[in-house]
């Protein structure tokens, strides 16, 4: 069996630095360490349509945007597959033939949905669309054979689920659809950065983002505007690092590198947490420190964000290639499928 990779996002606005340590960089690294047969990376417009179907511009013009931050990160479109989920017509086709094999309580009852579901304030108007998420993620990834999903724990409910509808379909038709797995991030800390008001998460809908197109100008009044820790009033007063936004940043981000680079007066992070914790640390140094580590990081990417926007067509080839190859793999699991379901009424 071939080990092959999905993996995607919603356009609904520009991606982060969450996104960035908790799947971009990994892609990467993966894509780069050439362990599995195939990759597939897509931008999920289809999905994004469930919340945004009276706002579709929106949707429209950040697909381009989602693809210029693929591309500016370093995924390789030699090595991967990108492609625009609403081309994929046979995504829509699977996506029916699965609903058949949930129950609505079932849905109702995935922790990842309620949770969306309460956040998005839909009340008792859920759109059909958004309450079957799960059923056309199955769809994505079964519809390219997936082995790995990587995904950050908030989404191991909708693997799971996924996985359940596998498992379904294969004890009705036989052994059709191949089971996939979860790739989580390895740190706990990438799987769920925080914003830089120091909520729970970095999210667009709550603008506490550092978005991977920002300037520098931009990170560095951000950055300066970061929650630390309230109780940290004076230079001298001991603070906490495990609360911490700044610290937690830091744990995401940088390397004894930076240090040697930037503070060489502390040899790694344990050493500046363990200085700030004593007191005689200002919350300035380390945000400087921070953002420092934050542009090394974002540097390359814009250089690579300003080519691809300077050839601009060369992204929508890209795109065009990626989508019939794609189409290509979805369509010759959507003839298994059919086959498997005694559908196939003319082959």
């Amino acid at each position: 069996m071939k080990k092959i990779i999905l993996t995607g996002d919603r356009p609904t606005g520009n991606l982060h630095l969450g996104h960035y340590v908790g799947s971009l960089k990994k892609r990467v690294e993966l894509q780069n360490e050439g362990d599995y047969d195939e990759m597939y990376v897509f931008i999920a417009d289809t999905q994004a349509l469930t919340d945004n179907f009276n706002n579709p511009k929106k949707v429209r013009d950040n697909v381009i945007e989602i693809a210029l931050d693929y591309l500016s990160v370093g995924l390789n479109p030699k090595k991967v597959t990108i492609f625009i989920q609403s081309m994929i017509s046979e995504l829509c086709e699977l996506t029916m033939y699965y609903m058949n094999l949930v129950t609505l309580s079932r849905l109702e009852r995935n922790p990842t949905v309620k949770a969306e579901i309460k956040q998005k304030s839909f009340g008792n108007s859920i759109p059909m669309g958004f309450l079957s998420y799960p059923i056309s993620q199955t769809a994505d990834i079964t519809a390219f054979d997936a082995t790995v999903v990587p995904v950050g724990e908030d989404q191991l409910p909708m693997l799971e689920q996924a996985r359940d509808i596998v498992r379904s379909f294969n004890n009705i038709y036989g052994e059709t659809l191949v089971e996939p797995k979860a790739l989580i991030p390895d740190s706990v800390v990438c799987r769920r950065l925080p914003g830089t008001d120091g909520k729970a998460k970095m999210s667009k809908s709550l603008g506490n983002c550092i978005y991977l197109k920002d300037d520098s100008k931009t990170v560095r009044k951000k950055v300066m505007g970061m929650f630390t820790d309230p109780n940290h009033i004076r230079v001298e007063d001991p603070g906490d690092t495990k609360n911490n936004t700044v610290f937690i940043y830091l744990e995401a981000l940088c390397t004894d590198e930076h240090f040697k680079k930037y503070l060489p007066q502390y040899k790694n992070l344990d050493e500046l947490k363990a200085h700030y914790e004593k007191g005689g640390l200002g919350d300035v140094k380390i945000k400087n420190f921070l953002y420092e580590v934050i542009e090394d990081t974002l540097t390359p990417i814009r250089e690579r964000r300003k080519y691809y926007e300077e050839n601009i067509d060369l992204v929508y080839d890209i795109l065009k290639e990626g989508t019939k190859k794609a189409k290509r793999h979805a369509s010759e699991t959507l003839k298994r499928v059919k086959e498997a379901m005694l559908i196939d009424y003319f082959e």
